[in-house]
């Protein structure tokens, strides 16, 4: 596990060049942004073109990939998968907070918390590595879900694969706040400011079939969601 003292962007290739202002050099604060996002958008050069698609993932900073491990997640059929073994990958996680309204189109912006994570995937062939990294994505969702199930199937595990991503190459930028106008802008006095956003967990649904009350976790969940 690596030190929360390390610094993030430890490499050319996840130092950040522009928008200096708004990098997050504190690594504990990456591992806190990667716990509490959802998705993540993995690019991988699939024959002759490049692919990003979105992916559940998890992390485990005690993990034995330098860093910790990011952990994704698919199907043994997935032509991105097999593609992305032993290659490197780009993961970039994303949360949209607010949209800035300014005084003049050039310095609209948005206010986003976002990571990049470079590395080489790695197919994960322990079976204990493996049942981990599968619970910690279902509980990345749902947080202590994954001890509620029943175990996976032979079936389900031949034809599901995960890849873990080293956390050492990582850069993240973050940006709050309003926007960041022109003196002359302000003095016109056009209206400027920022709309927040924030996402909210609506009410359980549950299915035809399902029987008794909304159980611990999934309740739990909505109401962290839901700020409460």
């Amino acid at each position: 596990m690596v030190g929360v003292s390390t610094p993030l962007s430890p490499t050319a290739r996840t130092t950040v060049q522009r928008g200096r202002h708004r990098v997050v050099s504190d690594r504990e604060v990456l591992h806190g942004f990667l716990a509490e996002a959802l998705v993540g958008h993995v690019g991988v050069v699939v024959g002759d073109h490049p692919v990003v698609l979105p992916c559940a993932y998890a992390v485990d900073l005690a993990g034995p990939d330098e860093g910790g491990s990011l952990y994704l997640h698919g199907s043994v059929a997935s032509v991105w998968l097999r593609h992305a073994i032993g290659s490197t990958v780009c993961v970039t996680v994303t949360e949209l907070d607010g949209l800035v309204a300014a005084r003049s189109a050039f310095n609209h912006s948005m206010n986003y918390r976002s990571a990049v994570v470079i590395g080489r995937a790695r197919l994960v062939e322990d079976e204990a590595e493996r049942a981990r990294a599968l619970d910690l994505v279902v509980d990345q969702m749902v947080p202590g879900r994954a001890a509620t199930l029943r175990p996976s199937t032979r079936k389900e595990l031949a034809a599901t694969a995960v890849l873990a991503v080293p956390l050492h190459e990582a850069s993240m930028k973050a940006r709050a706040g309003g926007p960041g106008d022109e003196p002359e802008d302000v003095a016109a006095g056009t209206w400027g400011g920022h709309v927040p956003l924030r996402r909210v967990a609506g009410e359980a649904v549950p299915a035809p079939e399902a029987k008794g009350p909304v159980p611990a976790d999934v309740a739990a969940r909505v109401r962290g969601l839901a700020g409460g």
